[in-house]
Formats: structure tokens, C-alpha cells, sequence
């Protein structure tokens, strides 16, 4: 008995192990490969696969994904001969397994070695300058050199990123002093502008401010002008109402005078020539007597209408006697002007008859 199960355990041991030699499990997105007698036969697809235990070898899975690939910095000389640190980042993808395992020992130290040399002669060709500015031209120059050269690799690459460029210590404190330069200078360009400007917009407010303060002062001085006007107006018609005498005006020329010497620098003046008319107009209206008031006027004004009506009675009686004594001689001088004309007709009565006169008087005879 004890023979027979050791027989039957072994067998059934030998019967798992086969069965798990021969079924084969390919995760998705993943490929492996297999050799029959030491020649590629197949490449197993994801899901469950059946190969010939002992015969078949199956090589580890090939990740089919989009990788991933960080070089570490490499060395690069530039065109003005300056070494600068570039780090690049690889996208690739395995498209056929069978290339990939077979056409290229490490197809990722041979991206990584291709990368450097394309990225030597691409950027021995630009100065610093243009490095440090073109990482767009560079990433795509080096992904159509890249994609040429790993398609026969059974690899696909997506994309090249240039994740940072380190120029020498020096380099890098000169550009930092450049730069520092260059935002000073910026800096003070925009001061000076706002400077400018600032003084444009208090020019123009000056300016405005002066323009307003001007028609202010023009228009209180015409306010001023009319309302000076209107008041020597008013007191021109005033004056020319009241009928002013020359007394008058030579009063209010004497109270002038004491104002001219007034001022602190008034230390000398002199008096008009007609100072002296003025002092004798004065000297008059003070020894004549004075015009009476408005209240004297308002209370003698029927004292002067009877005063002024006798005065017309007598001019009225002196005319009406000049007028009488006009029409008598009017009268005599007709009369005589008839008697001549009756002498003339009347010889007789001329040579020595007396001729009475239409009055009933005698006349003397003629000799």
C-alpha cells in the first residue's frame, strides 16, 4: 500500500506542476514572449494562455503602456562654447514586443544614449541665449530623431521635454546681475514716465486752474465795471436831477484834499492851480447867504408864490401901460397925417382961414 500511494502522490504532484507549466496568465497591457527550442514562436496576448511545458520559454512580460523616463542631467556644450546641465524627460511606448526583445539588447540605455547625442547636436548649434529660449524647437527636433531611429525598435516615442537647463555658477550670477539691470533700468523708466506724467497732469491743472481763476477775475472785474458804471450813472443823474451849484463842487474839492495826504508815502503833493478858485468859490458860498433847505423850501413856497404873483401883476400893469401909450401915439399920428392931407385939398383954408381939428379946438392962422 505504502509504495503504491507514494507512486500516486508523486504522479499527481507531477500532473500540477505540468498543468501549471503549461497554462499561462498575460495581465492586459502587458506581452510576453516565447521561444520553442530556443526560437521565437509566439508573443502571448493578455488573458489565458497555453504553452508546451519544457519545450516552450516564456520570457518575462514587456509593459505595453506609455513609460516614463527621467535622464539624469547631461553635459552640454553650446555654440559660445559655455557647458550647460540638461535634464530630459522621455515618453515612449513598446509597440511590438517581439522588436523590442530581439532588435535592441536595452532598448532604454539605448533611448537614454541616443537622447544625449541628439541633444549634443542640437544644442552645439545655438548659443546660450537661444537655449535658454527655444525649448520648444529643441523637444521637437529631438522627438523626430528619437521616433526615426526606435522605430525599428518596436518603440513609439510620444514626447521629449527638456525639464531643466543649469548654466555655470558664474553664467548664472552674470544673468542675475543682467537681469537686475535690466528691472532697474525698467524700474526706472517707469518712474521717470510716471514722474512725467505726473507733472503733465499738474501742468494741465495749473493750466485749468489758471484759465478758471482768469475768467473769474474777468468776470468779477466786468461785474465790477457795470456796477461802477451803473453807480456814476445813478449819481451822474442824481447830481443832474438836483441841479448842483459851483458852491458845491468846491466844497466836495476841499474834502478831497485831506484825503490825497492820507497815505504813509504821500511825504509830498502838490496843489492844482485851481486850488485858489476853489478856496474864493468856498469863501463866497460861505459869506453869501445859504440856498435854504428842503423843509425851509416846503415851508416858504406860498410866501414865494404870492411874492411871485405880485411881481407878475405889476409886469402885467407896465405892459398894459406901455400898450396904452403906444396906441396915443398911434392915434396922434394918424391925426396928423389926415390934417395934412385936408391942407392940401383946402388952399383957402391953408393961405390964412382958420380950420378947426376934428377935436373942436381952433388953430392958430398961418403967417
Amino acid at each position: 500500500m505504502e509504495p503504491l500511494l507514494i507512486a500516486g502522490l508523486v504522479v499527481a504532484l507531477f500532473v500540477v506542476f505540468f498543468v501549471l507549466r503549461t497554462v499561462r496568465i498575460v495581465p492586459q497591457a502587458r506581452a510576453r514572449n516565447v521561444e520553442r527550442l530556443g526560437r521565437y514562436s509566439r508573443t502571448l496576448q493578455p488573458g489565458l494562455n497555453f504553452v508546451i511545458p519544457f519545450v516552450d520559454r516564456v520570457y518575462p512580460a514587456i509593459d505595453l503602456r506609455e513609460q516614463v523616463v527621467s535622464f539624469p542631467p547631461q553635459p552640454v556644450i553650446t555654440e559660445d562654447n559655455l557647458v550647460v546641465e540638461i535634464d530630459t524627460v522621455l515618453y515612449f511606448q513598446v509597440t511590438n514586443p517581439r522588436s523590442a526583445a530581439y532588435e535592441i539588447a536595452s532598448y532604454l540605455q539605448a533611448v537614454e544614449q541616443l537622447t544625449v547625442t541628439t541633444l549634443r547636436n542640437v544644442v552645439g548649434s545655438m548659443d546660450l541665449e537661444k537655449t535658454l529660449t527655444s525649448r520648444d524647437s529643441i523637444n521637437s527636433q529631438l522627438r523626430g530623431v528619437l521616433d526615426e531611429a526606435t522605430g525599428k525598435w518596436g518603440l513609439r516615442v510620444n514626447r521629449v521635454e527638456i525639464k531643466a537647463i543649469d548654466p555655470p555658477k558664474t553664467i548664472k550670477d552674470a544673468m542675475e546681475k543682467q537681469m537686475r539691470a535690466e528691472r532697474d533700468k525698467r524700474a526706472a523708466i517707469l518712474n521717470a514716465e510716471g514722474q512725467r506724467q505726473s507733472q503733465i497732469l499738474t501742468a494741465e491743472g495749473d493750466k485749468q486752474g489758471a484759465i478758471l481763476r482768469a475768467e473769474g477775475d474777468r468776470t468779477a472785474a466786468i461785474v465790477k465795471a457795470e456796477g461802477q458804471a451803473r453807480a456814476i450813472d445813478d449819481v451822474f443823474q442824481a447830481v443832474h436831477r438836483n441841479d448842483p451849484d459851483p458852491k458845491l463842487l468846491a466844497y466836495q474839492y476841499l474834502q478831497m484834499l485831506p484825503q490825497l495826504a492820507q497815505g504813509p508815502g504821500n511825504t509830498f503833493w502838490v496843489i492844482p492851480s485851481e486850488f485858489t478858485a476853489a478856496l474864493q468859490g468856498v469863501s463866497r458860498a460861505f459869506n453869501q447867504d445859504l440856498p435854504p433847505s428842503p423843509a425851509t423850501h416846503r415851508v416858504s413856497s406860498a410866501d414865494e408864490s404870492a411874492a411871485r404873483a405880485a411881481e407878475d401883476a405889476a409886469v402885467a400893469e407896465e405892459a398894459a401901460a406901455e400898450a396904452v401909450a403906444d396906441a396915443s401915439e398911434v392915434k396922434t399920428v394918424g391925426q396928423l397925417t389926415a390934417d395934412a392931407r385936408a391942407a392940401a385939398t383946402n388952399p383957402t383954408n391953408s393961405a390964412g382961414t382958420p380950420t378947426a381939428n376934428r377935436s373942436g379946438g381952433a388953430s392958430s392962422p398961418s403967417s
